[in-house]
């Protein structure tokens, strides 16, 4: 093919890259992360133009207990993906996360910031980071916060449920950070792609999340005001609740270098939470 070849097909991003023309998106059976050299074969069979990593372990809190085979799917697949993308200097595009960083302080994270992660999670994708980087190919690490999409379990869906159910509910309100339309994040992937393809020069770590930063009682406040939801929200600390894996308080991310670069500007949360809402028949 000479198309973008995609890991992943059921994920909230992977979903919202299979509408993209001249995109192929690989199933499990199809690319098993857990099997990083069959990704790697993968890549050489097709042959695309470039690859985009929309596949991952995300089960933040399971991967307390399952930091091996977090692992395995975080870091080592997409270092077997960079070497043969390499190899057939073709660029990677590769999907990680605010949770690389401790979320001290409340200033938003720049990409050349120093990563400190809280947990396996952040541990296993900063793993996955470094294992491209080291590939020496063409790459594109795009660090992204808070994805929600009308597809799989997000918290738009989570607040949907819960908030017809019940009268109030309790929410997180002092880790802040920027709510990210799935959609949003999948154009920008394809965008970095095919620039590198031409300007391979543009490579590196960048930031990419939704405007304006907000808590998460903040984004719970605005989805039932969406949605028509008489919810109540009583703000909490993060203290009281507690969750196996520790979450980082400030996920702020300093998009300034992705604008720069590749002309993406951050994008509004709250219309593309509109969309999420009428594709769902919520509004």
């Amino acid at each position: 093919m000479s198309g973008l070849l995609v890991f992943g097909r059921t994920g909230q991003v992977a979903r919202e890259l299979s509408a993209f023309p001249d995109t192929l998106c690989l199933s499990r059976a199809e690319a098993d992360l857990s099997d990083p050299g069959a990704c790697a074969a993968a890549i050489r069979a097709h042959a695309p133009r470039g690859v985009i990593n929309a596949a991952a372990y995300t089960a933040v809190d399971k991967a307390e207990a399952e930091e091996a085979l977090a692992a395995t799917i975080n870091a080592e697949a997409p270092g077997a993906m960079a070497w043969a993308c390499a190899d057939l200097g073709i660029p990677l595009v590769q999907i990680s996360t605010d949770y690389v960083f401790d979320g001290s302080g409340v200033a938003p994270w720049k990409s050349g910031a120093t990563p400190a992660p809280l947990g396996a999670y952040g541990r296993t994708k900063l793993a996955g980071e470094r294992a491209v980087q080291d590939a020496g190919g063409v790459h594109a690490i795009l660090r992204t916060s808070w994805v929600v999409s009308c597809h799989g379990n997000n918290f738009v869906k989570t607040m949907l449920r819960l908030g017809r159910a019940r009268d109030s509910l309790t929410i997180v309100a002092d880790q802040i950070g920027g709510p990210t339309p799935a959609r949003a994040i999948a154009a920008a992937c394809v965008t970095m792609a095919e620039t590198l393809v031409s300007e391979p020069e543009k490579r590196g770590i960048y930031h990419f999340s939704g405007a304006p930063d907000v808590s998460w009682a903040g984004f719970a406040r605005e989805i039932f005001a969406q949605a028509g939801i008489a919810c109540g929200v009583t703000e909490i600390p993060t203290a009281d609740y507690p969750t196996p894996a520790a979450r980082p308080l400030n996920s702020r991310l300093d998009c300034t270098t992705s604008e720069s670069v590749f002309g993406l500007s951050r994008p509004d949360w709250r219309a593309g939470l509109t969309d999420i809402l009428k594709e769902l028949g919520e509004i």
